[in-house]
């Protein structure tokens, strides 16, 4: 999906190219009960409840202002179609204590952990042992932290470090312009194709 259909503020979205490699990264499936932490937009909420056809989309999320663009993306993507408004519930709340209520989760990405990363981890793990989860990471402090909770729990994750660039116009020239590089960290699952 395009970054340009999103309503946006000043709440920070997963960007499209970065946005298709972690939802590839999640490896959904039609009946996945996923969270979405740290959902901002609802950019990949809205993305993932597209591929659900019997599953459920939790978009968890802190701040207000993002709550609400969330709720308005979900109205703008329902209206055209594209999405099932009932695949997805708007959480508002910060993390892990907003999870408490949730269902079993099969998947989640943390998009963002406001510091609290091991948290995070520790109760999405106890809700299921088997989950996949998808970290999107921008400071290499967090990228650091995150491999010293997964190595203390003997987790193996795969970490792709991806830089986008993109044109812009300037004159008659095509200027590429560099985003932020993220780290995309994924592990677990329990869906084999061996």
């Amino acid at each position: 999906m395009r970054d340009e259909w999103f309503i946006r503020g000043e709440v920070p979205m997963t960007k499209a190219e970065v946005r298709a490699v972690s939802i590839s990264k999640l490896e959904l499936q039609p009946d996945s009960v996923f969270y979405d932490i740290g959902a901002g937009t609802g950019s990949v909420s809205i993305e993932a409840a597209s591929q659900l056809a019997d599953g459920h989309v939790y978009a968890v999320e802190q701040k207000l202002e993002a709550v609400e663009l969330i709720e308005a993306n979900i109205r703008k993507f329902g209206t055209e179609g594209i999405i099932k408004i009932e695949g997805i519930s708007v959480v508002t709340g910060t993390a892990p204590e907003a999870l408490s209520g949730l269902p079993r989760p099969t998947h989640a990405f943390i998009g963002g952990s406001s510091g609290n990363m091991e948290g995070l981890l520790e109760v999405l793990l106890e809700k299921n042992p088997d989950i996949r989860i998808v970290i999107n990471i921008i400071a290499l402090e967090t990228l650091t932290q995150t491999m010293t909770l997964l190595g203390k729990r003997e987790i193996e994750a795969e970490i792709v470090s991806m830089q986008v660039a993109k044109a812009r116009t300037v004159g008659n020239y095509h200027l590429m312009q560099g985003q932020n590089p993220v780290y995309i960290v994924s592990f677990g699952g329990s869906h084999s194709l061996g």
